[in-house]
């Protein structure tokens, strides 16, 4: 299954989830809260109720529920029941209004039911008990539902959940309020359909939503894909950035400049075979030649010795590239032939200086060498390979140096900065982008590979090496390494 397919399933399930427990929630609070409601009328009611019974003030008489319906005046509301206290034949309270679906009866402190909404003034002669029904019940009684339907025990505990009620104590024994809890759950199931068809259509909007930001958001790694498709099968010039946003932004950013480092690798790497098999075919061709020259008798007398003299110099030649080609080799994949530790830059420009004499000597050039007074300067490097870098780049500044070569050390916040100049005429402008590539070399080079050499020692040892030419004319090459912390 695709991305998109996955995302916007997930999406989907959690939309419908989430709607479920919603719903369902919803249900419940408006049901709580009709509940309530409906309690708090039949609180307020009862109240009112209780007002007017207490205020008929006869205890010795028995009270009965005059009901009859009414309507308003001037008002829209209907289904309304007067109810009016009646003790004998006088009214001794005020007329109470109440809903037509709220039933209220009367009962003494017995358990008999004295009145009800839905009894007659007169012919009370059973006696309904607290507990249970089962006792003589008139025949106009079994009219009143909330009554015969279930016990007054579990309407007066709310055991009964048919119904909701209020009961409240007067002077007489007990009144009791009661309406169905069908009349809630309808309001509440209508209130309720409402909002779910609501949340339906938000959740479908929702829904269309997130396909369309989905999309959005997938499309370009779906791009990108393809992209990674082309870094696959080697074809780097053809890889295209991809427009995007955020995290996406970045990755895709990161795969086109991935793309390009892999283009210019291989073509670094089709460049180092073809200058590799040049510098190598070179001392094999002369070589070969020679041999064969000596083999036939071209070659007699002291042209034979120069002969050997060629091949064993050619031989070291080729040699010295293998040497340095293994070395590169070794630098850029072997972790085991690099082993740092603290070493004293002091003692290692001296052991430069000692290495390179008879060289200087020869060409006629002066070596000065700065570094700061009694003060020890400590880098963690490989000591071997440091120096060979040294000494690759002090012998590159001699073989283009006319009369002096300087050699300048500091420590500047933390950082030790080293500088090899030279009084020659400088590095060729075009050059100067590639200098540290392999078997870039100029007009006097050898190989090709000192300075490449150069270069990966002093990044295995966390440092950076520069090339500039000086305003004054020359050339520089700067080092820059991390200073190690004394014990």
């Amino acid at each position: 299954m695709k991305l998109v397919h996955q995302i916007n399933l997930a999406f989907g399930l959690s939309l419908v989830l989430i709607l479920s427990v919603t719903a369902v929630l919803l249900h419940y609070v408006l049901l709580d809260h009709f509940i309530g409601t409906e309690k708090n009328d039949l609180k307020t009611l009862s109240a009112a109720m209780s007002a007017s019974i207490t205020e008929a003030g006869d205890f010795a008489m028995s009270p009965v529920l005059s009901v009859g319906a009414v309507t308003l005046p001037n008002s829209n509301i209907t289904g309304m029941q007067s109810v009016q206290l009646v003790t004998g034949e006088v009214a001794s309270a005020p007329t109470t209004l109440i809903p037509a679906d709220v039933e209220a009866f009367v009962t003494d402190f017995n358990g008999n039911v004295l009145s009800g909404t839905t009894l007659s003034v007169s012919g009370i002669t059973g006696k309904v008990s607290r507990d249970t029904l089962t006792e003589a019940v008139p025949v106009n009684l079994q009219q009143y539902t909330a009554v015969t339907s279930s016990s007054i025990k579990d309407l007066w505990t709310g055991t009964d959940g048919r119904y909701v009620m209020d009961v409240s104590p007067i002077p007489q024994g007990t009144l009791t309020l009661l309406t169905p809890m069908s009349k809630i759950k309808a309001i509440e199931q209508a209130l309720l359909g409402r909002l779910i068809l609501v949340i339906v259509i938000v959740g479908a909007i929702m829904f269309l939503l997130s396909l369309f930001i989905t999309k959005r958001l997938i499309q370009p790694l779906m791009n990108l894909k393809q992209e990674l498709k082309k870094v696959k099968e080697r074809h780097f010039t053809d890889v295209q950035l991809v427009r995007a946003g955020g995290e996406i932004g970045a990755v895709a950013q990161t795969v086109y400049e991935m793309a390009g480092e892999l283009n210019r690798f291989n073509e670094v790497q089709k460049q180092f075979f073809q200058n590799a098999s040049h510098e190598l075919k070179t001392p094999l061709m002369s070589i070969a030649g020679y041999a064969e020259g000596i083999r036939d008798g071209v070659f007699e007398g002291e042209n034979v010795r120069k002969g050997l003299d060629v091949i064993l110099g050619e031989s070291g030649r080729l040699g010295k590239i293998v040497t340095e080609m293994t070395l590169l080799a070794k630098l850029d994949s072997e972790e085991d032939i690099f082993k740092p530790s603290k070493v004293s830059l002091n003692g290692l420009l001296t052991e430069t200086y000692e290495r390179v004499n008879p060289l200087l000597v020869k060409k006629g050039l002066t070596l000065q060498i700065v570094c700061p007074e009694n003060q020890e300067l400590l880098i963690m490097a490989d000591q071997d390979k440091l120096l060979q870098a040294l000494l690759n780049v002090v012998t590159n500044a001699a073989r283009y140096a006319k009369k002096e070569i300087h050699i300048t050390a500091s420590l500047e916040k933390g950082k030790i900065a080293l500088s090899v100049l030279d009084d020659g005429p400088g590095f060729p402008q075009e050059l100067l982008p590639t200098l540290f590539h392999r078997f870039v070399k100029g007009k006097d080079g050898e190989s090709g590979l000192g300075l490449a050499i150069a270069r990966a020692i002093v990044e295995r040892c966390g440092g950076l090496i520069q090339a500039a030419n000086r305003k004054e004319g020359g050339a520089v090459i700067s080092f820059g390494f991390p200073a190690a912390q004394r014990v």
